[in-house]
């Protein structure tokens, strides 16, 4: 068996978590003892504002977690979605780490979980592991960014275009969300009916269609025009960062790839 059946084999082996396929050989055995991979439903509540966050999750294959941001007129607002390329929870913190938002199971699948303490205990003995994961905090900063610009200057229809080609790259179903209007308006942080009326527009110019639970893709080109360009440029900034880690039609990234910088 040569170097590269040996690298893709290893590989094949872990979590289907961009993140962790990343890590070097040396690097994934120090986590590979302390993981657990159990499926989540959807809507499964991860964390609520003010836990102790003590376990990492690490979304594997289809799997999507979400980051809810409750307001005081009672409304939740999704900000950001996290799917195979990353985790959530203490990725990078240390000692006692409250939740700042609620952290829920956007669409149900594998979960890969270590806890925090077993973490950051590989973490002080790789600088190359806290090189990684603090790479990867740069990289989900720069999503939240992008999503506080987007949610300010675009339009809801743009936003709805982001959002369902942002599910699809990380579930890597190239023809259906499973949404429902209701999900999606708290995606846009607007009332159902409002978004009720954009899939009724996207399903008249032959975009998209809607079934029970799910809104199935039509036209992905289509989709891609009417879509603003936040999610690319997030994509670029983790192609920067992290070579290889967001989900492409490229491929998953290779085994102990570095980054461009």
């Amino acid at each position: 068996m040569d170097a590269r059946t040996s690298n893709a084999t290893e590989i094949d082996s872990r979590p289907t978590n961009n993140l962790l396929r990343r890590l070097s050989q040396a690097d994934f055995a120090l986590l590979a003892p302390h993981i657990m991979v159990e499926n989540a439903t959807a809507n499964e509540l991860l964390y609520n504002p003010g836990d102790d966050v003590q376990v990492v999750h690490f979304p594997c294959g289809p799997a999507l977690a979400t980051f809810v941001v409750p307001n005081e007129d009672g409304r939740d607002v999704e900000t950001i979605l996290v799917g195979r390329e990353g985790a959530v929870g203490g990725i990078v913190s240390e000692g006692y780490l409250p939740a700042y938002t609620r952290i829920c199971v956007k669409f149900g699948g594998p979960f890969a979980r270590i806890h925090v303490s077993k973490l950051e205990a590989a973490k002080q003995r790789s600088p190359s592991l806290r090189h990684v994961f603090a790479r990867y905090a740069d990289c989900m900063l720069a999503q939240i960014f992008q999503s506080t610009a987007c949610n300010a200057i675009h339009s809801i229809e743009q936003r709805t275009a982001k959002w369902m080609l942002a599910a699809m790259e990380r579930t890597g179903d190239a023809s259906s969300v499973p949404l429902t209007h209701e999900q999606l308006a708290t995606l846009l942080g607007v009332g159902r009916s409002y978004a009720s009326r954009v899939l009724q527009s996207f399903k008249a110019e032959g975009v998209l269609d809607t079934r029970r639970g799910s809104i199935l893709v039509r036209n992905r080109e289509g989709l891609r025009l009417r879509a603003c360009m936040c999610n690319e440029a997030v994509k670029m900034h983790f192609e920067e960062v992290l070579r290889g880690v967001y989900p492409t039609e490229e491929g998953e990234p290779q085994l102990g790839m570095t980054s461009k910088r």
